[in-house]
Protein backbone atom coordinates (compact mmCIF):
# COMPACT_ATOMS: atom_id res chain seq x y z
CA UNK A 1 0.00 0.00 0.00
CA UNK A 2 1.28 3.45 -0.89
CA UNK A 3 1.25 5.91 2.02
CA UNK A 4 1.84 9.64 2.14
CA UNK A 5 5.27 9.00 3.67
CA UNK A 6 6.29 6.59 0.92
CA UNK A 7 6.64 8.99 -2.00
CA UNK A 8 8.11 8.56 -5.43
CA UNK A 9 11.75 9.59 -5.38
CA UNK A 10 11.55 9.66 -1.55
CA UNK A 11 10.44 13.30 -1.78
CA UNK A 12 9.89 14.67 1.69
CA UNK A 13 11.02 11.46 3.41
CA UNK A 14 13.67 11.90 6.13
CA UNK A 15 16.18 9.12 6.72
CA UNK A 16 17.36 10.45 10.08
CA UNK A 17 19.12 13.31 11.85
CA UNK A 18 22.24 15.19 10.78
CA UNK A 19 24.36 17.97 12.26
CA UNK A 20 26.02 18.82 8.96
CA UNK A 21 23.71 21.17 7.07
CA UNK A 22 20.26 22.70 6.97
CA UNK A 23 18.66 23.14 3.55
CA UNK A 24 15.52 25.28 3.86
CA UNK A 25 13.99 25.25 0.40
CA UNK A 26 10.99 27.39 1.31
CA UNK A 27 13.10 30.21 2.73
CA UNK A 28 16.08 29.82 0.38
CA UNK A 29 18.42 29.24 3.31
CA UNK A 30 21.50 27.03 3.63
CA UNK A 31 23.53 26.52 6.80
CA UNK A 32 26.65 24.42 7.35
CA UNK A 33 26.66 23.27 10.97
CA UNK A 34 24.94 26.50 11.98
CA UNK A 35 26.81 28.99 9.75
CA UNK A 36 25.15 30.83 6.86
CA UNK A 37 26.58 29.90 3.48
CA UNK A 38 26.84 33.58 2.51
CA UNK A 39 29.18 34.25 5.44
CA UNK A 40 31.31 31.21 4.72
CA UNK A 41 31.64 31.99 1.00
CA UNK A 42 32.67 35.58 1.80
CA UNK A 43 35.18 34.80 4.54
CA UNK A 44 36.31 31.16 4.75
CA UNK A 45 38.87 29.18 2.84
CA UNK A 46 37.74 25.68 1.90
CA UNK A 47 39.81 24.01 4.61
CA UNK A 48 37.96 25.98 7.28
CA UNK A 49 34.68 24.55 6.00
CA UNK A 50 36.21 21.06 5.89
CA UNK A 51 37.16 21.40 9.56
CA UNK A 52 33.68 22.73 10.38
CA UNK A 53 31.97 19.71 8.83
CA UNK A 54 34.44 17.15 10.16
CA UNK A 55 34.78 18.55 13.69
CA UNK A 56 31.54 20.54 14.06
CA UNK A 57 33.34 23.82 14.77
CA UNK A 58 35.50 26.32 12.96
CA UNK A 59 39.26 25.84 13.45
CA UNK A 60 41.65 28.14 15.22
CA UNK A 61 44.78 29.30 13.41
CA UNK A 62 46.90 26.32 14.43
CA UNK A 63 44.18 23.78 13.62
CA UNK A 64 43.58 25.33 10.20
CA UNK A 65 47.26 25.25 9.27
CA UNK A 66 47.55 21.68 10.52
CA UNK A 67 44.62 20.53 8.38
CA UNK A 68 45.79 22.48 5.33
CA UNK A 69 49.26 20.95 5.60
CA UNK A 70 47.89 17.45 6.19
CA UNK A 71 45.67 17.56 3.10
CA UNK A 72 48.50 18.97 0.96
CA UNK A 73 50.91 16.30 2.26
CA UNK A 74 48.46 13.49 1.48
CA UNK A 75 47.33 14.82 -1.91
CA UNK A 76 49.93 13.13 -4.09
CA UNK A 77 48.47 10.30 -6.18
CA UNK A 78 50.38 6.99 -6.30
CA UNK A 79 52.49 6.57 -9.46
CA UNK A 80 50.64 3.38 -10.30
CA UNK A 81 47.32 5.24 -10.47
CA UNK A 82 48.88 8.02 -12.58
CA UNK A 83 50.19 5.29 -14.87
CA UNK A 84 46.67 3.92 -15.24
CA UNK A 85 45.32 7.38 -16.08
CA UNK A 86 47.82 7.63 -18.90
CA UNK A 87 46.37 4.48 -20.44
CA UNK A 88 42.77 5.70 -20.49
CA UNK A 89 41.20 6.93 -23.77
CA UNK A 90 41.73 10.68 -24.08
CA UNK A 91 38.05 11.11 -25.01
CA UNK A 92 36.80 9.30 -21.91
CA UNK A 93 34.18 11.04 -19.80
CA UNK A 94 36.11 12.84 -17.02
CA UNK A 95 33.64 11.66 -14.37
CA UNK A 96 34.15 8.08 -15.49
CA UNK A 97 37.88 8.66 -15.23
CA UNK A 98 37.54 10.12 -11.72
CA UNK A 99 35.23 7.30 -10.60
CA UNK A 100 37.66 4.66 -11.86
CA UNK A 101 40.73 6.40 -10.43
CA UNK A 102 39.20 6.76 -6.97
CA UNK A 103 38.38 3.07 -6.99
CA UNK A 104 42.00 2.36 -7.90
CA UNK A 105 43.23 4.58 -5.04
CA UNK A 106 41.79 2.07 -2.58
CA UNK A 107 44.28 -0.55 -3.78
CA UNK A 108 47.18 1.63 -2.60
CA UNK A 109 45.67 3.13 0.55
CA UNK A 110 47.09 1.55 3.73
CA UNK A 111 43.82 2.27 5.54
CA UNK A 112 41.52 1.07 2.76
CA UNK A 113 39.90 -1.82 4.66
CA UNK A 114 40.16 -0.25 8.12
CA UNK A 115 36.80 1.22 9.14
CA UNK A 116 37.95 2.57 12.49
CA UNK A 117 37.21 6.24 13.16
CA UNK A 118 40.89 7.25 13.08
CA UNK A 119 41.47 5.43 9.79
CA UNK A 120 38.40 6.99 8.22
CA UNK A 121 39.57 10.49 9.11
CA UNK A 122 42.96 9.73 7.55
CA UNK A 123 41.22 8.47 4.43
CA UNK A 124 39.02 11.56 4.37
CA UNK A 125 42.10 13.82 4.40
CA UNK A 126 43.84 11.70 1.80
CA UNK A 127 40.84 11.59 -0.54
CA UNK A 128 40.20 15.33 -0.22
CA UNK A 129 43.70 16.05 -1.51
CA UNK A 130 43.88 13.20 -4.03
CA UNK A 131 40.58 14.01 -5.74
CA UNK A 132 41.86 17.56 -6.21
CA UNK A 133 45.06 16.19 -7.73
CA UNK A 134 43.15 13.82 -10.03
CA UNK A 135 40.83 16.58 -11.19
CA UNK A 136 43.82 18.73 -12.11
CA UNK A 137 45.79 15.84 -13.64
CA UNK A 138 43.27 14.52 -16.17
CA UNK A 139 43.01 17.68 -18.35
CA UNK A 140 46.81 17.67 -18.59
CA UNK A 141 47.15 13.96 -19.33
CA UNK A 142 44.61 13.99 -22.14
CA UNK A 143 46.51 16.89 -23.73
CA UNK A 144 49.78 14.98 -23.59
CA UNK A 145 51.16 16.89 -20.59
CA UNK A 146 52.64 15.41 -17.42
CA UNK A 147 50.73 15.73 -14.14
CA UNK A 148 52.14 18.14 -11.58
CA UNK A 149 52.64 17.20 -7.93
CA UNK A 150 50.93 19.37 -5.30
CA UNK A 151 52.79 22.11 -3.49
CA UNK A 152 53.06 21.73 0.26
CA UNK A 153 52.58 25.45 0.94
CA UNK A 154 49.31 25.94 -0.96
CA UNK A 155 45.71 25.54 0.10
CA UNK A 156 43.40 23.38 -1.98
CA UNK A 157 42.12 26.10 -4.32
CA UNK A 158 45.65 27.33 -4.98
CA UNK A 159 46.97 23.81 -5.44
CA UNK A 160 44.25 22.92 -7.92
CA UNK A 161 45.16 25.84 -10.18
CA UNK A 162 48.88 25.17 -9.76
CA UNK A 163 48.52 21.46 -10.61
CA UNK A 164 46.29 22.37 -13.56
CA UNK A 165 48.54 25.01 -15.13
CA UNK A 166 52.00 24.60 -13.59
CA UNK A 167 52.00 28.33 -12.83
CA UNK A 168 51.68 30.37 -9.65
CA UNK A 169 47.93 30.67 -9.09
CA UNK A 170 46.32 34.01 -9.81
CA UNK A 171 44.76 35.30 -6.59
CA UNK A 172 41.44 36.26 -8.21
CA UNK A 173 41.13 32.86 -9.86
CA UNK A 174 42.06 31.06 -6.63
CA UNK A 175 39.51 33.12 -4.73
CA UNK A 176 36.79 32.23 -7.27
CA UNK A 177 37.63 28.52 -7.10
CA UNK A 178 37.67 28.70 -3.30
CA UNK A 179 34.24 30.37 -3.19
CA UNK A 180 32.85 27.79 -5.62
CA UNK A 181 34.21 24.94 -3.50
CA UNK A 182 32.83 26.40 -0.27
CA UNK A 183 29.37 26.79 -1.83
CA UNK A 184 29.35 23.22 -3.18
CA UNK A 185 30.85 21.47 -0.14
CA UNK A 186 27.64 20.17 1.40
CA UNK A 187 23.91 20.16 0.67
CA UNK A 188 21.90 17.88 2.91
CA UNK A 189 20.63 14.52 1.69
CA UNK A 190 21.18 15.07 -2.03
CA UNK A 191 21.34 12.06 -4.34
CA UNK A 192 25.11 11.52 -4.25
CA UNK A 193 25.33 11.98 -0.48
CA UNK A 194 22.45 9.56 -0.01
CA UNK A 195 24.15 6.97 -2.22
CA UNK A 196 27.36 7.29 -0.18
CA UNK A 197 25.43 6.72 3.05
CA UNK A 198 23.59 3.73 1.57
CA UNK A 199 26.90 2.17 0.56
CA UNK A 200 28.66 2.77 3.88
CA UNK A 201 25.59 1.52 5.79
CA UNK A 202 26.29 -1.97 4.44
CA UNK A 203 29.68 -1.99 6.19
CA UNK A 204 31.56 -1.24 2.97
CA UNK A 205 34.67 0.97 2.97
CA UNK A 206 35.00 4.72 2.42
CA UNK A 207 36.45 4.42 -1.09
CA UNK A 208 33.46 2.31 -2.17
CA UNK A 209 31.08 4.88 -0.72
CA UNK A 210 32.86 7.73 -2.52
CA UNK A 211 32.81 5.79 -5.81
CA UNK A 212 29.03 5.40 -5.35
CA UNK A 213 28.73 9.14 -4.77
CA UNK A 214 30.82 10.02 -7.85
CA UNK A 215 28.75 7.68 -10.02
CA UNK A 216 25.58 9.34 -8.78
CA UNK A 217 26.95 12.87 -9.23
CA UNK A 218 27.79 12.03 -12.85
CA UNK A 219 24.14 12.27 -13.90
CA UNK A 220 22.89 15.43 -15.66
CA UNK A 221 20.02 15.73 -13.16
CA UNK A 222 22.58 16.17 -10.37
CA UNK A 223 26.22 17.18 -10.78
CA UNK A 224 26.20 17.27 -14.56
CA UNK A 225 23.72 20.14 -14.68
CA UNK A 226 26.34 22.91 -14.79
CA UNK A 227 27.98 21.30 -17.83
CA UNK A 228 24.59 21.14 -19.54
CA UNK A 229 23.90 24.75 -18.59
CA UNK A 230 27.12 25.93 -20.23
CA UNK A 231 26.39 23.88 -23.35
CA UNK A 232 23.00 25.62 -23.48
CA UNK A 233 24.60 29.08 -23.26
CA UNK A 234 27.03 28.10 -26.01
CA UNK A 235 24.12 26.83 -28.14
CA UNK A 236 22.48 30.26 -27.83
CA UNK A 237 25.81 31.79 -28.75
CA UNK A 238 24.98 35.48 -28.93
CA UNK A 239 23.02 37.93 -26.83
CA UNK A 240 20.68 38.87 -29.69
CA UNK A 241 19.61 35.23 -30.05
CA UNK A 242 18.32 34.78 -26.48
CA UNK A 243 14.74 35.90 -27.21
CA UNK A 244 14.30 33.69 -30.27
CA UNK A 245 15.92 30.74 -28.55
CA UNK A 246 13.64 31.10 -25.51
CA UNK A 247 10.54 31.28 -27.69
CA UNK A 248 11.49 28.41 -29.99
CA UNK A 249 13.17 25.99 -27.59
CA UNK A 250 11.39 26.66 -24.29
CA UNK A 251 7.93 27.90 -25.21
CA UNK A 252 7.36 25.94 -28.44
CA UNK A 253 9.40 22.77 -27.90
CA UNK A 254 9.06 22.55 -24.12
CA UNK A 255 12.76 22.17 -23.37
CA UNK A 256 14.08 22.74 -19.88
CA UNK A 257 16.37 25.62 -19.03
CA UNK A 258 19.28 23.78 -17.48
CA UNK A 259 20.22 25.31 -14.13
CA UNK A 260 16.80 26.86 -13.46
CA UNK A 261 14.63 25.11 -10.89
CA UNK A 262 15.62 22.86 -8.02
CA UNK A 263 14.17 19.78 -6.35
CA UNK A 264 14.27 21.47 -2.92
CA UNK A 265 14.34 25.25 -3.36
CA UNK A 266 11.07 27.10 -3.91
CA UNK A 267 12.85 30.39 -3.30
CA UNK A 268 16.15 31.68 -4.68
CA UNK A 269 19.03 29.26 -4.14
CA UNK A 270 21.34 31.24 -1.80
CA UNK A 271 24.38 29.71 -3.48
CA UNK A 272 23.22 31.06 -6.84
CA UNK A 273 23.00 34.58 -5.40
CA UNK A 274 26.64 34.46 -4.31
CA UNK A 275 27.85 32.88 -7.54
CA UNK A 276 25.92 35.36 -9.67
CA UNK A 277 27.98 38.18 -8.12
CA UNK A 278 31.21 36.23 -8.68
CA UNK A 279 30.23 35.40 -12.25
CA UNK A 280 29.47 39.02 -13.10
CA UNK A 281 32.71 40.30 -11.56
CA UNK A 282 34.78 37.71 -13.42
CA UNK A 283 32.94 38.33 -16.68
CA UNK A 284 33.44 42.09 -16.56
CA UNK A 285 37.19 41.56 -16.17
CA UNK A 286 37.44 38.92 -18.89
CA UNK A 287 37.58 38.93 -22.66
CA UNK A 288 34.27 37.03 -22.88
CA UNK A 289 31.63 38.92 -20.86
CA UNK A 290 28.88 37.79 -23.22
CA UNK A 291 28.34 34.47 -21.44
CA UNK A 292 27.21 36.19 -18.25
CA UNK A 293 25.05 38.57 -20.30
CA UNK A 294 23.40 35.64 -22.11
CA UNK A 295 22.75 33.85 -18.83
CA UNK A 296 21.35 37.00 -17.21
CA UNK A 297 19.01 37.80 -20.09
CA UNK A 298 17.74 34.23 -20.18
CA UNK A 299 17.16 34.22 -16.42
CA UNK A 300 15.29 37.53 -16.66
CA UNK A 301 13.04 36.18 -19.39
CA UNK A 302 12.27 33.12 -17.26
CA UNK A 303 11.50 35.29 -14.22
CA UNK A 304 8.87 37.16 -16.26
CA UNK A 305 7.26 34.05 -17.74
CA UNK A 306 4.03 32.76 -16.08
CA UNK A 307 5.18 29.13 -16.25
CA UNK A 308 8.34 29.84 -14.22
CA UNK A 309 6.57 32.28 -11.88
CA UNK A 310 3.78 29.85 -10.98
CA UNK A 311 6.26 27.05 -10.22
CA UNK A 312 8.74 29.19 -8.26
CA UNK A 313 11.59 28.30 -10.62
CA UNK A 314 14.77 30.30 -10.07
CA UNK A 315 18.40 29.90 -11.15
CA UNK A 316 20.21 27.38 -8.97
CA UNK A 317 23.88 26.95 -8.13
CA UNK A 318 24.60 25.17 -11.43
CA UNK A 319 23.39 28.09 -13.54
CA UNK A 320 25.96 30.67 -12.49
CA UNK A 321 28.70 28.22 -11.54
CA UNK A 322 28.88 27.32 -15.23
CA UNK A 323 29.74 30.93 -16.04
CA UNK A 324 32.32 31.15 -13.24
CA UNK A 325 34.14 27.99 -14.30
CA UNK A 326 34.02 28.76 -18.03
CA UNK A 327 35.30 32.30 -17.48
CA UNK A 328 38.26 30.74 -15.64
CA UNK A 329 38.89 28.83 -18.91
CA UNK A 330 38.18 25.38 -17.49
CA UNK A 331 37.09 22.68 -19.93
CA UNK A 332 33.30 22.34 -19.94
CA UNK A 333 33.40 18.60 -19.35
CA UNK A 334 35.55 19.16 -16.24
CA UNK A 335 32.84 21.12 -14.42
CA UNK A 336 31.34 18.05 -12.75
CA UNK A 337 34.70 16.71 -11.47
CA UNK A 338 35.15 20.12 -9.80
CA UNK A 339 31.78 19.56 -8.16
CA UNK A 340 33.09 16.23 -6.81
CA UNK A 341 36.31 17.92 -5.72
CA UNK A 342 34.20 20.34 -3.68
CA UNK A 343 31.66 17.85 -2.32
CA UNK A 344 34.25 15.31 -1.07
CA UNK A 345 34.36 16.98 2.36
CA UNK A 346 30.59 16.75 2.69
CA UNK A 347 30.52 13.14 1.50
CA UNK A 348 33.20 12.04 3.95
CA UNK A 349 31.50 13.91 6.80
CA UNK A 350 28.24 12.10 6.05
CA UNK A 351 30.01 8.75 5.83
CA UNK A 352 31.51 9.19 9.29
CA UNK A 353 28.20 10.47 10.65
CA UNK A 354 26.38 7.44 9.23
CA UNK A 355 28.89 5.07 10.80
CA UNK A 356 28.58 6.73 14.20
CA UNK A 357 25.03 5.38 14.57
CA UNK A 358 24.67 3.00 11.69
CA UNK A 359 21.70 1.03 10.52
CA UNK A 360 21.44 -0.59 7.11
CA UNK A 361 19.51 1.75 4.79
CA UNK A 362 16.94 -0.51 3.21
CA UNK A 363 13.69 1.19 2.11
CA UNK A 364 10.66 -0.80 1.03
CA UNK A 365 8.78 -0.61 -2.26
CA UNK A 366 5.11 -1.18 -3.12
CA UNK A 367 4.59 -4.08 -5.51
CA UNK A 368 2.02 -3.21 -8.19
CA UNK A 369 2.52 -6.13 -10.60
CA UNK A 370 0.34 -9.19 -11.30
CA UNK A 371 -0.29 -11.87 -8.64
CA UNK A 372 -0.32 -15.68 -8.58
CA UNK A 373 0.17 -16.28 -12.29
CA UNK A 374 -0.09 -19.97 -13.34
CA UNK A 375 3.11 -21.64 -14.48
CA UNK A 376 3.22 -22.30 -18.26
CA UNK A 377 5.64 -24.90 -19.60
CA UNK A 378 8.19 -23.61 -22.12
CA UNK A 379 6.68 -25.39 -25.20
CA UNK A 380 3.27 -23.91 -24.43
CA UNK A 381 4.35 -20.27 -24.24
CA UNK A 382 3.43 -18.02 -27.15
Amino acid sequence: MTTEANKKGLAGVSIGDSRLSLVDGAEGKLLYSGYRIEDLAANAIYEEVVHLLWKQRLPNTQELESLRAEIARMAEVPNAVIGQLMQYPVDANPMAVLRTAVSALALYDPDAEDNSLSANWRKASRLTGQITALTAAWPRIRKGLKPIAPRQDFNIAQNFLYMLTGEEPDSAAADAINAYMVLLTEHGMNASTFSSRVTISTGADMHSAIVSAIGTLKGPAHGGANTEAMKMFMEIGELDRVGDWFRQEIKEKGRRIMGIGHRVYRAVDPRATVLRERAEALARNSDTPKWFDIAEMLANMARQDPYFIERNLYPNVDYYSAIVLYTLKLDVDMFTPLFAMSRIAGWTAHIVEQMSDNRLIRPSVDYVGPMDLPWVALPDRN
